[in-house]
This record gives C-alpha cells, sequence and structure tokens, in this order.
C-alpha cells in the first residue's frame, strides 16, 4: 500500500471527518452529491415542504386503487420534497413497493 502525503484539501476536510490521503477528491465529490440532492429539484415555485403522511396499506399497495393507513396507527412516512408531492401517486407507490420488498428479503431471505 502506497502512502501519500495528504493534500492541503485532506489536510482541511480532517478537521471535520476522518479523511486519508487519497481521499480528499472523494469526500468533495460526496458531499457535492448531498448538495445537489438536497437543493436541486425544488417544485416549479422553488420551495420545498416536509410533509408527514401515512404509509399505504399493505392489503392495497399492489391494487389500483392504493389506500392510506390511519394515521393513528403511527406508520408516518416523513418526506421533504416538491409541496404538491402525491402520497397515493405512481412514484410513492413504487417507493412503498420497493421498501416492503426489501424488508420482505431482509426478513425471510428472498421474495
Amino acid at each position: 500500500m502506497r502512502s501519500e502525503p495528504r493534500n492541503i484539501t485532506e489536510h482541511f476536510l480532517g478537521l471535520f471527518a476522518d479523511v486519508r490521503e487519497g481521499e480528499g477528491t472523494t469526500a468533495i465529490l460526496l458531499m457535492f452529491n448531498l448538495f445537489v440532492l438536497l437543493t436541486a429539484y425544488p417544485d416549479a415555485a422553488g420551495v420545498y415542504c416536509h410533509l408527514k403522511f401515512p404509509t399505504i396499506r399493505e392489503d392495497t399497495l399492489f391494487s389500483d386503487r392504493p389506500e392510506l393507513k390511519d394515521p393513528s396507527d403511527g406508520d408516518i412516512r416523513d418526506f421533504y420534497g416538491p409541496c404538491d408531492y402525491d402520497p397515493l401517486g405512481k412514484e410513492e407507490v413504487l417507493r412503498q413497493r420497493a421498501d416492503l420488498q426489501r424488508e420482505r428479503r431482509r426478513r425471510y431471505g428472498s421474495d
């Protein structure tokens, strides 16, 4: 393993995190990506909203008419994004389906 001297970027980043030799560029790229993800897709008005909504009932998640759970169940989705986001829209349905399938694979091994 070749040890390169730390450059000024790595020294600076080292003040905030454990950045080793050769990792400065990667750390900068990761920070830039995070910045873009948090700022790049506002809605038409340029506004973000913090929304909390119940998850979709599992028994309706794969149907043509998904329904939200009762909020008193406590299964609440925390969302930060466009203010016109639809908690029953195609994007959210696909996201929750993927989450459910991932959880089932984790819990039971496979689908």
